[in-house]
């Protein structure tokens, strides 16, 4: 199972709105002898792609895999059917399918006479699933916010300047954020002063994740990075504002309902996830990052600290609401990573707050 979970982790930032899984088969006498994983959406299933591998090998085996096979004819056949058809004697699962149109494929093996074992890794192939499994739970999709300061929480010195914080190998981690996500979300204001381009450099193979722009006011410059044809991007403004400009230069534009504090973030997150987008890294500045807590839409943070002190300049968080420390925000940390002199800190939200 830990090394399906491994296999399932290769199709981050490919799949959606799949999940990512994989696949590992083993003939009757425990031997390895098939592995797969969901590469792309449409394409195989991990159990197909390991099977094929496996041949007549697979018959009297083992299939481990780490979300329960589908039932259900989409694009692809059903995995338990190919399951049946390949004779397997056992499937190991890590976790049960929640959806009600996949769901329910142990039961089917079992009726079929194929014994199933149930909750084997079932923390850590839920853990590398968890953006999709968040937003079938939720119907929005995994907030990840992406931050870099210095040791006393500064993103850029008092005379504006913040290039660069952190050195070359954290830089380089947030390509691999990127590529294993389904959007990159930034706002105007970050926008305007960084032009940023967004997109995924460096990484062989990559899936462009769709480059999101909240803009209100339907201000985006067209000579904006953003813009060009490297990645797809969507705008994000607020219901009523003139976005003409914007549709005439074939940009895509998603208006979203507004009021004094702003879009409705929750609105937002609910488009993108019609658009099949199931994870989000949220790059955006400390007033946005700053929203998105205040509503409660941040699952997870990513943040890159560098061993640097500025004591003066801007936070790396706005004001998210909170006045008392028995309002904070707790997060538990589930993975901290050197890279170079930074360091990186992965934490996700305590949602009994």
């Amino acid at each position: 199972m830990t090394r399906a979970v491994e296999l399932a982790a290769r199709g981050l930032g490919r799949t959606a709105p799949n999940p990512v899984v994989g696949c590992v088969v083993l003939d009757a006498a425990g031997r390895v002898v098939g592995e797969g994983w969901h590469a792309r959406a449409g394409g195989p299933h991990a159990e197909v792609m390991a099977l094929a591998e496996a041949g007549d090998a697979a018959r009297g085996g083992t299939a481990v895999v780490t979300l329960e096979p589908c039932r259900h004819t989409g694009r692809t056949g059903p995995c338990t059917g190919a399951l049946l058809d390949a004779g397997v004697d056992h499937v190991v699962v890590a976790v049960p399918d929640p959806t009600k149109a996949a769901g329910g494929g142990a039961d089917l093996l079992r009726d079929n006479g194929i014994d199933v074992i149930e909750g084997i890794g079932h923390e850590a192939a839920a853990h590398g699933n968890r953006a999709w499994l968040h937003a079938m739970a939720t119907g929005r999709p995994l907030v990840t916010w992406k931050l870099a300061s210095t040791l006393d929480g500064r993103t850029a010195a008092a005379d504006g300047t913040s290039r660069w914080i952190t050195g070359p190998q954290a830089r380089a981690d947030v390509h691999r954020l990127r590529a294993q996500s389904d959007a990159v979300l930034v706002g105007g204001a970050t926008l305007r002063a960084d032009d940023p381009h967004l997109a995924v450099r460096d990484i062989d193979g990559a899936v462009q994740p769709l480059r999101v722009v909240i803009d209100s006011r339907a201000e985006v410059p067209l000579t904006a990075r953003v813009l060009d044809d490297a990645a797809p991007t969507l705008v994000v403004v607020a219901e009523g504002a003139d976005a003409a400009r914007l549709r005439a230069a074939d940009v895509d534009v998603l208006a979203v309902p507004a009021d004094l504090a702003g879009l409705d973030l929750a609105a937002l997150l609910a488009g993108l996830h019609e658009r099949d987008v199931r994870s989000v890294l949220l790059e955006g500045g400390a007033h946005l990052a700053a929203s998105f807590v205040a509503a409660d839409l941040v699952d997870e943070v990513v943040a890159h600290i560098a061993p640097t002190l500025l004591g003066a300049g801007s936070p790396v968080l706005a004001d998210a609401g909170i006045t008392t420390i028995t309002e904070a925000l707790r997060l538990t940390t589930t993975d901290v990573v050197r890279l170079g002199d930074d360091i990186a800190i992965t934490a996700t939200v305590r949602r009994e707050h």
